[in-house]
């Protein structure tokens, strides 16, 4: 296999005698070749969103990620945000570093050519049939994360497999394998670059469609949004407002009463109070299928 996110282009050659501009432009535009080369990577990328939220919606499973080095903290940010965004149990969402979330210290890379280790913590993890793993390497060589991946699907998760190269290791032990091919970096095999950008974008879209598809979001709305400040409360007022079709006033009286942007549409859609957590929960927490259960009842 031959790794193309490590080769030294000949076109930039010289790159440091270049003039600022000249650096500036020749980065943006291999920020905007990774964001291309997502897009062929999508077809792969439905099937692994609608396995993981069917093994996702039906446990109490987690979605954990594993990764080394720029990969592994582009992953540790998706994670961080599931919280607060979409209300993902702080507790379902575990991230796998070499170094472990403490990174004041740096990233530990050398840790990245152990694989025993990547493969340990998942056993420490005790990871189950009902939890999605999620390993990412620029490469796909990265021994840690391949070992890792292939320790969890042996344990019986789905794992899913990022990486910028094809025909890697990662593939090898991944049921889902999401490639972009980004080719060779402008500052040859700094992967922070091109690779980065894209595994960024990946796990933007992959995370939102998956909670998208577990219940967060409804029509392009945010409702599991947690109301962590005066912005936030805002804004799930004006989402029940919308959704419920009543003022903000009304929307924020219902929130206050139920608890929840989902419980304060269903309590305004004529849900007995008592009613409610049980509808949501036959719904599998999606208020759309909610709301459907209610009108088929009236």
């Amino acid at each position: 296999m031959s790794d193309s996110t490590e080769k030294a282009a000949e076109r930039f050659r010289g790159l440091d005698t270049w003039n600022t501009t000249e650096i500036l432009s020749a980065l943006w535009d291999g920020q905007m070749r990774a964001i291309s080369a997502v897009l062929p990577a999508l077809e792969k990328m439905a099937p692994a969103v609608d396995e993981a939220a069917v093994r996702l919606g039906s446990s109490s499973g987690r979605l954990i990620y594993v990764g080394a080095g720029s990969s592994g903290v582009i992953s540790l940010l998706d994670s961080l945000e599931l919280g607060s965004t979409f209300d993902w149990s702080d507790e379902r969402a575990v991230v796998i570093l070499p170094s472990g979330l403490d990174l004041s210290n740096g990233m530990a890379d050398s840790v990245e050519d152990e694989g025993d280790v990547g493969a340990a913590r998942i056993d420490d993890l005790d990871v189950t049939a009902d939890d999605v793993v999620v390993g990412v390497s620029a490469s796909g060589r990265s021994a840690f994360t391949v070992q890792a991946l292939k320790r969890a699907g042996e344990r019986g998760a789905l794992t899913i497999g990022f990486a910028n190269n094809t025909g890697s290791p990662l593939e090898a032990v991944a049921h889902h394998m999401i490639v972009a091919l980004t080719g060779a970096e402008v500052v040859a095999g700094s992967t922070r670059l091109g690779a980065g950008t894209s595994q960024k974008v990946l796990f933007n879209l992959f995370s939102t469609t998956l909670m998208t598809r577990l219940g967060g979001i409804h029509d392009n709305l945010m409702v599991n949004v947690r109301p962590s400040n005066a912005k936030l409360r805002k804004r799930c007022a004006a989402m029940v407002a919308q959704i419920a079709n009543t003022s903000e006033e009304e929307a924020a009286d219902a929130i206050a009463r139920f608890g929840s942007v989902k419980r304060a549409v269903l309590g305004l859609a004529g849900v007995a109070e008592d009613a409610i957590e049980a509808r949501l929960q036959a719904a599998g927490g999606v208020l759309r299928r909610s709301l459907e259960a209610e009108d088929k009842n009236q």
